[in-house]
């Protein structure tokens, strides 16, 4: 026997390697089966959406004002308040979320005060919206003076979505392998420098998520802005790009859509469905801009 047949005699597979092999592939194409799935609804969802909005999804649609009722005209009013309630949201629950999660992470203490912040992040994140709504009523509304108002709603969705920020921050910060900080710590670098420089930027793909999923709860929430700004109607002259000012009350999509499905009779069943298209586009939108922003942040990663 030649040195070539040994060699390929050695490296033969086995009758026990090949079931290992088939077994291997067997999970692997269930699991890939499995992610296609979750496609499916969604894909699902976001046709038969279109498809019966598409009558009334026009421009004139996105930029016009409510008129007759409701029953004609468009959703310009609602489009611009979930604008300001979701970036005003965001503006205070962003850096807020972050610096707690980077005390948590970087610079508190195993002690019974981190356990018992640790603890109120979990129960705050457990507590429904209405209930949410709720406190921000009496808060915001009553006890702060503010009044129904975009600040009002804007500050009940900010601490509604506080947890996931605060939760994903502490779990990119701890992603950072240790001795990276250790590296800096050794060339004399304070701790601070060290998360500024080093942490943060290797880190803010994975706070990106929690930004993302803040966004999606908050463009999505009826209760708490119901209670605490957003109206059934708001008169707005057409072509005015910014109808309200942070202490007025306020149209959004959520509670227009809800709105026009159950207290408006006569509604055209295209206008329901072109409204919610509207507000899955804006959320998805703002994912995408993250999105990319994630992996490009995550692209120039070294390790």
């Amino acid at each position: 026997m030649s040195a070539q047949e040994q060699t390929t005699g050695i490296f033969t597979a086995t009758n026990f390697i090949r079931k290992k092999l088939r077994t291997q592939k067997m999970v692997g194409g269930f699991f890939g089966f499995m992610s296609v799935t979750i496609l499916v609804p969604l894909v699902a969802i976001i046709t038969y959406l279109v498809i019966h909005a598409a009558p009334s999804l026009t421009w004139d649609f996105l930029t016009d004002v409510p008129r007759s009722g409701m029953r004609a005209g468009g959703i310009w009013p609602a489009l611009v308040g979930t604008m300001y309630t979701v970036t005003f949201s965001l503006l205070v629950a962003v850096p807020v979320g972050v610096m707690a999660g980077i005390y948590l992470n970087e610079y508190a203490r195993d002690n019974w005060f981190r356990r018992i912040v640790n603890l109120a992040v979990v129960n705050l994140a457990g507590v429904p919206s209405i209930v949410m709504a709720l406190f921000g009523l009496g808060a915001f509304v009553s006890f702060a003076g503010l009044g129904k108002s975009i600040i009002s709603a804007s500050l009940t969705l900010a601490i509604m979505t506080l947890p996931v920020i605060i939760v994903s921050t502490k779990e990119a910060l701890a992603a950072v392998p240790i001795t990276f900080r250790m590296a800096c710590w050794n060339l004399g670098a304070s701790k601070w420098q060290t998360v500024r420089s080093i942490v943060l930027p290797n880190s803010i793909g994975g706070i990106l998520t929690g930004v993302i999923l803040q966004v999606c709860r908050a463009a999505g929430e009826t209760a708490p802005i119901m209670f605490t700004g957003a109206v059934f109607f708001k008169a707005v002259e057409r072509g005015d790009l910014f109808p309200y000012s942070p202490t007025d009350q306020f149209m959004a999509l959520s509670y227009h859509l809800h709105t026009i499905s159950t207290q408006v009779p006569g509604v055209p069943e295209s206008m329901l469905y072109a409204t919610a298209v509207v507000l899955l586009g804006f959320v998805l939108a703002f994912n995408s801009v993250a999105i990319v922003l994630r992996m490009h942040l995550r692209n120039k990663k070294k390790w």
